[in-house]
């Protein structure tokens, strides 16, 4: 299955944004970068001081993963797409780094802390707007466990916040928990997880 990507895309650059832990932003981010990775030049930009993507240098060297926290720096890097992993406490530089950007990913788990702790990134995503007004954001479920009763409640909720849900669904696979270690879902034999990467990432293009 392939994406249809037009190759137009000068340097966009999409952030995965949430202030809250745990809601498998690195995951998403790793797995988007390969899939992206099929049709263009693609950078994933670590800006956790834990650097754990930056620890899967030896597990995907075709993947080119970078450290760094210099906005400015990140803006100029010669790819046709730039994606960022950002750490929970980066909050007092999201700003900054949300004005350099062309889409915020947003995702959250399907439970209700985590929903409500999404505000205030999205206050964050609003204000940017102001200054960024051809800024695009998405919020996708993540991690939704199956048959789970609640992801209808939690919609209706997200959908009260004025801001843009994606369709897909992310579900909790283990073939997500182990893509760091097999280089990501799209060389594994989950049809599903595929499915959904494949998915998201069509989403994000399609606003693009």
């Amino acid at each position: 299955m392939h994406i249809s990507i037009v190759c137009l895309f000068m340097a966009k650059i999409i952030t995965i944004a949430h202030q809250k832990g745990g809601v498998g932003k690195s995951t998403l981010a790793y797995n988007l970068a390969t899939c992206f990775q099929e049709q263009l030049r693609v950078a994933l930009v670590d800006i956790d001081l834990q650097g754990s993507i930056s620890d899967l240098r030896t597990t995907n060297p075709s993947l080119d993963i970078i450290s760094d926290e210099d906005f400015d720096k990140i803006k100029s890097l010669n790819y046709d797409l730039i994606i960022i992993d950002t750490p929970p406490y980066l909050s007092n530089r999201l700003p900054d780094l949300f004005h350099i950007s062309d889409y915020i990913l947003i995702p959250t788990k399907a439970g209700f802390f985590d929903v409500m702790a999404i505000r205030s990134t999205l206050h964050l995503v609003k204000e940017a707007m102001k200054k960024n007004t051809d800024l695009k954001s998405g919020i996708v479920l993540n991690m939704i466990k199956h048959r789970s009763g609640i992801t209808e409640e939690v919609k209706s909720l997200l959908n009260s916040f004025d801001a843009v849900l994606l369709n897909t669904l992310i579900h909790d696979r283990v073939s997500f928990a182990r893509s760091p270690i097999t280089g990501g879902v799209l060389l594994g034999e989950d049809e599903k997880a595929k499915e959904e990467i494949y998915s998201l990432a069509e989403e994000i293009v399609n606003t693009l």
